[in-house]
């Protein structure tokens, strides 16, 4: 599985190509799905492009994807903390969407992720686990009730050195353990995300790129799209999964 997280926390100061408005989310991610990508991670944006958990902008955002993808794509959108910063405020908002994800992730290390998760659970949202590296978000997740009940666990390197990353997220992963079983994908970002993609191949681990993560492809070039960004990921997973039969 590779996801595309289609625009993150960046903005227009990032270049033109990260995707802001519901319509230019839904053709970036139409062209991801096209190229490979089988799953949608994305950022709802107001009008001045900060990530927001507004009912009113993640309908408008979804609905636009959903209308250009296939109906087999998940997608999904962050409920990070700096989107709505006041936990119960953040419950709040999930509580008033009137259109649905199909998942959303979720931080552990931030205050009120539990109940953050639970509200999403209640309204039958399925829980992505984000678990960052240099954290004790995979100690907490350990011993939270509602890990056996996540979709997965989002194993996030925040190394972005090329030559340190892998270690840092093995690292990582050896915190998660067994995970509760939970299946892990495992992704890095800016200098450390093709290492960890690679990695991730290595190991038969789900993965994820795209312009949140990183704006260049693996030779150093600024890509031109996410649907770039996913064209080079397929390959180079897909490569070191045969590496490592």
């Amino acid at each position: 599985m590779v996801q595309v997280c289609v625009n993150g926390v960046r903005g227009s100061g990032d270049g033109a190509v990260v995707p802001l408005s519901p319509d230019a989310l839904a053709e970036s991610a139409a062209e991801a799905v096209a190229a490979g990508a089988t799953d949608v991670h994305v950022h709802p944006k107001t009008p001045c492009g900060r990530d927001t958990l507004s009912p009113r902008v993640l309908a408008a955002v979804l609905e636009a994807i959903r209308a250009r993808l296939p109906a087999r794509v998940p997608v999904g959108v962050t409920t990070g903390a700096w989107a709505e910063p006041g936990p119960a405020a953040r419950v709040a908002r999930i509580r008033g969407w009137t259109v649905l994800p199909d998942h959303a992730s979720v931080n552990w290390h931030e205050p009120g992720a539990e109940e953050t998760a639970a509200a999403l659970l209640e309204r039958g949202v399925a829980v992505e686990a984000g678990i960052w590296s240099g954290t004790d978000g995979a100690a907490r997740f350990l011993r939270s009730p509602l890990a056996p009940k996540v979709l997965r666990v989002l194993a996030e390197v925040t190394d972005t050195d090329p030559a340190t990353a892998p270690g840092s997220a093995r690292v990582l992963l050896a915190g998660l353990g067994a995970a509760h079983g939970r299946p892990v994908l495992l992704h890095g970002e800016d200098g450390g995300a093709w290492p960890v993609l690679r990695l991730a191949g290595r190991l038969g681990l789900a993965t994820r790129i795209g312009l949140e993560d990183t704006l260049h492809l693996p030779d150093g070039s600024r890509a031109a799209s996410n649907a770039d960004l996913v064209t080079a990921a397929v390959r180079e997973w897909s490569s070191a999964r045969r590496g490592s039969d």
